[in-house]
């Protein structure tokens, strides 16, 4: 059985492998520079406050302590889409849109730079989201792939394959 996706490298792919990333293979770093950002932009605005009988003053400092504070919590409310968007910027031209092909031993993906062919052994996690099938790499690399776009099968089918030539199971986030 032969199962082909066309996947579009767009902000929403990448977002969501960006996501995918940061859940599964990157989850103990992510958490820590979430608990380390939380606490810097906590203790940026206590400082700025009025503790005891210090007074309120409104000045140069505290507007620029108050603003490092939302960036920090912006960077992390937003850390996947601003991932999926440095990804894509560093992205070669002719990759942002890909044409895969899977067969009983590799994949073979087609884009307009050229064809590559991938061992299933180097996938070391899989991983699914409700529009897309994920293959992590490693912590910095991943491929995505478009679930609306499925020939040669369905979803089950190709969830029973790849499950088998991997010998892995699939995350769902």
């Amino acid at each position: 059985m032969s199962f082909k996706f066309e996947t579009a490298y767009n902000q929403e792919a990448v977002t969501i492998m960006a996501k995918a990333l940061r859940k599964t293979i990157r989850k103990k770093h992510s958490t820590r520079s979430h608990i380390l950002g939380v606490i810097v932009a906590v203790i940026a605005i206590l400082l700025t406050l009025p503790i005891g009988d210090k007074e309120f003053t409104l000045n140069f400092k505290t507007i620029i302590t108050w603003l490092a504070a939302l960036v920090i919590v912006g960077a992390l409310v937003f850390e996947d889409r601003l991932n999926g968007y440095i990804a894509r910027k560093r992205m070669l031209p002719g990759l942002a849109k890909s044409s895969v092909t899977f067969s009983e031993d590799s994949y073979y993906s087609e884009t307009a730079l050229g064809n590559s062919e991938f061992k299933y052994t180097n996938i070391i996690m899989l991983v699914e989201s409700s529009d897309y099938f994920i293959f992590i790499f490693s912590p910095n690399h991943a491929q995505i792939y478009n679930k609306n776009s499925i020939t040669g099968g369905t979803m089950e089918e190709f969830r029973e394959f790849i499950k088998g030539v991997t010998k892995l199971e699939i995350h769902n986030i």
